[in-house]
């Protein structure tokens, strides 16, 4: 269901222990949206569309989405085709799993693939940096030639989707940071930024205007 004719989209970005939740409900509300900062399962359900926050350890953001029962309200809200968004640590638990520190983690398995260690010359990856985003991107209309802020030591480097299908081609977009990794995905509706779009100035806020207009 989107958004009735003439009212602000209703976003939730789901409250579950991150660290960035305040800069993204401002940035949210800049790009025009209502927000709400809930773990409430009818209100996470209910909003047009579902922001997923995440900072720190792989295996302490998945702890902390399981102790809610984040898991089951995000493949929810993906199997009835309602919108999410995952910003760092919010992209890299869609994946299979993580591994840190020789730690490997169980993902939200929503993307085959395991996000690790960034082979770099300096760790973390932490500043402005360029990224190549595909021509039909809709998140990066408008702003594929903006730079955007990353503060991250892990990623995911690969991308396939074999034996799985998709409404829609999967649009991904790609940085480089000692090696080539993933910026951002939009798949469906499901879609997920490893920077910040929330600290990266009025390109982030338009990009968080695109997702909006996606409902």
């Amino acid at each position: 269901m989107s958004a009735d004719a003439g009212a602000s989209p209703r976003v939730a970005v789901l409250d579950y222990g991150s660290g960035n939740v305040h800069s993204a409900v401002k940035a949210l509300a800049a790009a025009g949206a209502t927000v709400e900062l809930t773990r409430d399962p009818r209100a996470v359900q209910d909003a047009d569309g579902l922001l997923v926050p995440g900072v720190g350890a792989f295996d302490a953001v998945m702890q902390q989405l399981r102790a809610v029962r984040g898991d089951e309200l995000i493949d929810r809200r993906l199997a009835g085709g309602r919108p999410v968004l995952g910003i760092c640590v919010g992209l890299q638990v869609m994946f299979e799993r993580g591994i840190e520190r020789g730690q490997e983690t169980e993902g939200l398995d929503q993307w085959p693939g395991t996000v690790r260690e960034l082979r770099a010359p300096v760790l973390p990856h932490m500043g402005w940096n360029t990224v190549s985003a595909p021509e039909d991107s809709k998140l990066f209309a408008g702003i594929a030639d903006e730079r955007f802020y990353f503060v991250h030591s892990n990623a995911a480097t690969e991308w396939s989707i074999e034996g799985r299908t998709a409404a829609t081609k999967p649009r991904v977009t790609w940085s480089e940071h000692g090696e080539r990794f993933i910026a951002a995905v939009e798949n469906g509706p499901l879609c997920a930024t490893q920077f910040h779009p929330e600290k990266s100035g009025e390109a982030g806020i338009q990009l968080l205007r695109n997702w909006i207009a996606t409902f």
